[in-house]
């Protein structure tokens, strides 16, 4: 703990090795975070993430680099608090909605803006609490994703994308989910961007035992009036 002490109150000093060492912070935080989101093929990956965090590390050297010059006549928190709001722009640009009315990049607009506020961190010299922070973000990019896929599995409610063979097939499947005692929660209806096709659907359901949603949709996949099934 006595050598952890001794590297932590190095790395908040002001001089060019813990200036380093910040910066080589920020880099490894960056490709950590960005690793994850780059193994699943998001928009924003490995690169996106590393400036990201670099940039936010320098704005906030920067910072504290005009407060010491200025003997403390200018306020350290401003560049940052204009990173912290400023990075939302470029997480929003991460979020889509497809034509299946999913959304998709929110995880990764979170993740960047983490890493921004962990270069802004470790750019200050507070490492100790940038590195428990980063762990605590692998834990929940790794960890917690399995464990929200398995409450997923087991969740009454679902959405699922159907394409019927016509316009007759939306009032079969709803009289079929009636019989069956399925609670329809939502149905958002469209229309084919292909001529001559039928109507599609994202329809939110309520099963009464979850256990049964995989010989539902198996069941409804072999139904004439349903051309393309999945769940969402």
């Amino acid at each position: 703990m006595t050598l952890w002490k001794q590297i932590s109150d190095y790395c908040a000093s002001w001089c060019t090795g813990a200036i380093i060492i910040r910066m080589v912070s920020a880099l490894i935080i960056g490709i950590v975070v960005g690793l994850d989101r780059g193994m699943k093929r998001r928009g924003a990956g490995i690169k996106t993430h590393t400036l990201v965090c670099l940039g936010s590390a320098l704005v906030m050297l920067t910072g504290q680099f005009i407060y010491m010059t200025t003997n403390g006549s200018n306020y350290i928190d401003r560049l940052p608090a204009q990173v912290i709001s400023g990075v939302g722009f470029l997480g929003v640009g991460t979020i889509i909605v497809t034509g299946r009315n999913q959304v998709r990049g929110l995880t990764t607009a979170a993740s960047l803006w983490t890493c921004a506020c962990l270069g802004l961190a470790v750019g200050i010299g507070f490492v100790d609490g940038a590195l428990v922070t980063l762990l605590l973000v692998i834990f929940t990019l790794k960890v917690l994703s399995w464990v929200d896929e398995e409450i997923h599995k087991r969740s009454k409610v679902f959405d699922a994308y159907i394409e019927f063979d016509s316009n007759k097939g939306v009032s079969t499947f709803i009289g079929e989910m009636r019989k069956l005692k399925i609670k329809v929660v939502n149905f958002e209806i469209g229309k084919s961007k292909i001529k001559g096709e039928g109507p599609n659907a994202v329809a939110t359901l309520e099963m009464e035992d979850a256990r049964g949603r995989m010989e539902l949709l198996n069941q409804l996949r072999t139904q004439d009036y349903v051309r393309y099934m999945e769940e969402l």
